[in-house]
């Protein structure tokens, strides 16, 4: 799924959007990926499956997405890619329309 989240990030670049991931990968691992350009976006770095983040968020499975908006609210959780371009596109057209009410 990483190529996906990539190309999120990528086609929402400048948009009022952000990915963040929850990884459990080893410290070097993760260092690894963001080095070679495998993750392009933020990470909190949990100690394991079932961490204080990973529970916190009650995480069941890996891959999992949380579609947070502008106002910092939970909008959607997934763990199919087919459904978060349309979430996503849904949720960045709310926050242009209110942002740009506000200007």
């Amino acid at each position: 799924m990483l190529p996906f989240e990539r190309s999120l990030v990528e086609k929402w670049k400048g948009e009022p959007f952000a990915l963040v991931g929850v990884n459990t990968d080893p410290p070097k691992t993760l260092s690894k990926y963001v080095k070679n350009g495998t993750i392009t976006w933020r990470n909190f770095r949990d100690e394991k499956v079932g961490g204080p983040i990973s529970s916190k968020w009650d995480i069941a499975g890996w891959p999992t997405i949380y579609i947070i908006d502008h106002k910092g609210v939970i909008r959607h959780v997934s763990q199919v890619k087919g459904d978060l371009d349309m979430a996503l596109t849904k949720l960045i057209m709310e926050a242009k329309a209110e942002l740009g009410e506000r200007k």
